[in-house]
């Protein structure tokens, strides 16, 4: 499976879960493009046959959480998804509130189909994440 991994980072720790991300994919025979939202090319992006995207979590403290303008930016730029698989996560220090929902319907809302919602508080990606990537054929 061709999968890209986009990512928003801030302090390098949302680049660093997509890299541990695209590493997991890998060992399961995945081929795998890591990208912060600078570097991606929207067009390229869309060929992948499973796209994630990911943010660090804005907002104060435990409220008003939400995905970076540069997320969403990212996904609006992306055109129609009609019915390519997606997959959405975040990192988060205190908590992630709705980052990942609404990323999730921004993907929904150009068509694609989100399979996976993923949160991790720090650099590496959970065992729930592991299970997913051993899932895909």
């Amino acid at each position: 499976m061709n999968i890209t991994i986009v990512y928003d980072s801030s302090t390098g720790t949302t680049a660093k879960a997509a890299e541990a991300m695209g590493k997991k994919m890998e060992e399961h025979g995945h081929q795998c493009r890591v990208q912060s939202v600078v570097q991606a090319d929207p067009a390229d992006v869309s060929e992948a046959d499973l796209i994630c995207i990911g943010t660090w979590v804005k907002g104060l403290f435990i409220i008003l959480q939400h995905p970076t303008q540069g997320s969403m930016q990212f996904i609006e730029r992306l055109g129609i998804l009609e019915g390519k698989k997606a997959v959405v996560f975040c990192t988060y220090k205190l908590a992630a509130g709705s980052t990942l929902p609404k990323m999730a319907k921004a993907l929904e809302g150009i068509g694609a189909q989100v399979v996976g919602q993923f949160k991790y508080r720090g650099p590496e990606p959970n065992s729930e994440f592991a299970s997913f990537a051993a899932s895909l054929t």
